[in-house]
């Protein structure tokens, strides 16, 4: 992609992981910055950020930060959107969220580039990020859905620690280490402790029984798909240091083999396939963790349906799940000439 202008790029949250992970993929993909705008809570401002060679002290984030910025990577949390974001609109600055403070507003495009880039010519200053299972999974399902028709989705999610910030890591490796000397694991960042065991939710519980986490996926797939396709989901907190897995299983409008879905897939954007089972070739947190692509395995037909497949599908939940994503809206904005 020629990008011949530079832009003046703030980062919010910039000492967050996610924050972090925006700096490094802005910088690996070259994106044209002319400016960098790191900016946090008054806690930690005055810390210095890397950003390439250079080592930038880290401003408060307040309206006035934002005037001049450009595009402002918004991954503060979404208390701190719901309080800035407006404002950093208001300044001019067209912001990608990465919080579900704004998702399911309207007037606000929820994009992954791979499946509603032309969401974003409607955007009027915000474009939000969407929750980082629900973006490995559209990428999968976009083109099985235009190839096939997708009638039903049931996903059960197995999510990485890093998806609840760097002290869930910090959490995972101090907990094992309890475990491992007999010790109680004790939880403080996580509900339950996470060393050697799985948490069955993830989020606050709806009236429905459903938490907010699992009702996410429902609405963004919907929102992102650009139809009520009926999605179900279980999202479980694993004792996995990053990376985000997916067991799905989709219903189609009519029976779909493993080699129509795997010759669909192969030509997809993005998406790797990793099947084979002899080989015990599949995809692992543990491969993918650092990589771009969305990996999709153990695709086989289900038993209990003549028009139903499953797959895994696995993707590092700060890159295509959060940073990646957000980065290729930027890209995509600038070449669809919306800046």
């Amino acid at each position: 992609m020629t990008m011949k202008k530079k832009y003046t790029v703030g980062i919010l949250g910039a000492t967050g992981l996610v924050g972090r992970e925006m700096i490094k993929t802005l910088l690996e993909r070259k994106f044209p910055v002319a400016k960098w705008v790191p900016l946090a809570s008054a806690r930690s401002a005055g810390t210095v950020v890397s950003v390439g060679k250079q080592h930038l002290p880290v401003q408060i984030a307040e309206p006035e930060a934002f005037k001049g910025i450009d595009f402002l990577f918004s991954s503060a949390g979404g208390n701190v959107s719901k309080a800035l974001v407006p404002a950093a609109v208001e300044q001019g600055c067209i912001v990608i969220d990465n919080t579900s403070a704004f998702r399911m507003q309207d007037w606000v495009p929820l994009v992954v580039p791979e499946v509603n880039a032309e969401a974003l010519r409607n955007h009027k200053g915000l474009i939000a990020n969407p929750n980082c299972s629900t973006a490995q999974l559209v990428v999968v399902l976009k083109p099985l859905h235009d190839a096939f028709g997708i009638k039903r989705i049931v996903c059960s999610t197995y999510q990485a620690v890093s998806g609840a910030g760097n002290k869930a890591i910090e959490e995972l490796y101090t907990q094992s280490e309890q475990v491992l000397s007999g010790q109680p694991a004790l939880p403080q960042v996580l509900p339950y402790p996470i060393a050697f065991n799985v948490i069955p939710f993830i989020g606050d519980f709806e009236p429905n029984g459903y938490t907010n986490e699992e009702m996410k996926m429902t609405h963004e797939v919907a929102k992102i798909m650009g139809e009520a396709i009926p999605t179900t989901a279980t999202c479980v907190r694993v004792p996995v240091a990053n990376g985000h897995s997916e067991s799905v299983n989709i219903e189609f409008s009519r029976p779909v083999s493993p080699q129509e879905a795997r010759l669909v897939l192969q030509e997809a954007p993005l998406i790797t396939i990793r099947d084979d089972r002899q080989l015990r070739h599949f995809p692992y947190p543990l491969d993918v963790s650092g990589t771009d692509s969305v990996y999709v395995g153990r695709i086989r037909e289900d038993v209990s349906h003549p028009h139903g497949l499953n797959l895994w599908i696995v993707a590092d939940n700060l890159r295509k799940g959060a940073a990646l994503n957000a980065v290729q809206i930027a890209e995509k904005m600038v070449e669809m000439g919306l800046v």
